[in-house]
């Protein structure tokens, strides 16, 4: 459409493309069209070194997987990004020792579905199904890469973003527990309380199971902080329904959340094959009774870091005051304090003395053992 009926551009080049770009260059340079949107089977960009604009200095994401084997039927990304595959670790840990050689302080290992990690030789999942016992033994799974890089670098602080519910194990959390360096947030996208609404969406697992899931991390880590995504006004989504997602909020208490409206998605099995039957206004006030019991909860947790001394990374100037810094504590929280002289990268220790929903007010008592 772009080349043929819009006549807006010359060349369209897919995500996994990059490689060809000279070749698609020469074409247009011969007065042809070019397209490349084929996605690869195996590519993870794991030997290109990322330029980072606009950065802090101070953290920084590092890409552990591409793609997305999970079919959710309100998400476009197994079409967009391909299939599941990872990264050499290898390549990962070549990145974060270059990212430490540069004064970084924080990586977020990042993927669609982090806990899906694998990696034993070639990388992909299908090799590692058909694999020996002893290659399964051997393979480097999620909660081994982690294990890996809390331990090769202790004086880098570690998260990661996104797990998936289904394929979160409790290897993952135990590790979590073993060490310091790994901060203590899951981003664990639950995106209804409805387990009718959560087979629509062919997320592969129950509410009960998923409640489970963030018992245990409860049990092995009090202190985790633990987020979700939340879509309001799925197709067919009755009353009942969100009554349901209302009642999982007050179960898990967030510490925060991002929530949305449904709205379709070209190319996805929802927008294909279902009608977008909730009307926008019913949506909008679902929503707001959504964002409305979950900032009564970003309250009640944040209250919880009253009184405390909390490890903050200093990632630049509060928004707010440019007499005070801004970081975050491990449960990524932000967290607002005078200047004094500390600066940028620093971790210092913060008497939390106030908050807000969503912010932490303290004052600095040092320096963390962590610089």
């Amino acid at each position: 459409k772009l080349l043929d009926e819009e006549k807006i551009v010359d060349m369209v080049v897919g995500p996994d493309a990059y490689k060809d770009l000279p070749n698609l260059i020469k074409e247009v340079d011969s007065g042809r069209d070019a397209v490349n949107v084929i996605l690869s089977k195996d590519e993870t960009y794991g030997d290109i070194a990322p330029v980072r604009l606009n950065t802090n200095g101070v953290t920084a994401f590092v890409s552990i997987t591409r793609g997305c084997d999970n079919m959710c039927t309100f998400c476009v990304v197994p079409f967009t990004r391909g299939r599941e595959r990872s990264r050499d670790p290898q390549s990962i840990l070549a990145e974060i020792q270059e990212l430490s050689r540069k004064g970084f302080k924080e990586i977020t290992l990042l993927g669609q579905n982090v806990d899906s990690y694998l990696w034993y030789g070639g990388g992909l999942k299908k090799n590692f199904e058909n694999a020996s016992e002893m290659q399964k033994a051997t393979a480097t799974n999620f909660s081994k890469l982690l294990d890996m890089v809390a331990l090769a670098y202790p004086k880098m602080r570690i998260r990661f973003s996104t797990s998936n519910p289904q394929d979160m194990t409790l290897d993952v959390i135990k590790t979590m527990a073993a060490h310091k360096n790994i901060c203590n947030h899951i981003h664990l996208p639950v995106q209804s309380g409805s387990n009718r609404i959560l087979k629509e969406m062919n997320r592969l697992h129950t509410i009960e199971e998923y409640f489970e899931l963030i018992d245990n991390i409860r049990k092995i880590i009090p202190d985790c902080a633990i987020s979700q995504d939340i879509i309001s006004g799925f197709p067919t989504e009755t009353e009942e329904d969100h009554a349901d997602t209302l009642k999982a909020l007050e179960y898990v208490k967030y510490d925060f959340g991002y929530m949305y409206a449904y709205s379709e998605r070209p190319g996805t099995l929802a927008g294909r094959k279902m009608e977008d039957d909730v009307p926008e206004p019913i949506k909008k006030r679902r929503l707001s009774e959504i964002i409305a019991l979950q900032r009564s909860h970003c309250q009640f947790r944040t209250e919880k870091h009253v009184g405390k001394i909390q490890e903050v990374l200093i990632e630049g100037t509060s928004k707010k005051s440019k007499n005070e810094w801004m970081g975050r504590n491990s449960q990524s929280t932000v967290v607002v304090f005078p200047k004094e002289n500390y600066k940028i990268g620093d971790f210092v220790n913060v008497q939390i003395n106030d908050c807000t929903s969503a912010t932490l007010k303290g004052v600095a008592v040092g320096y963390s053992d962590n610089n």
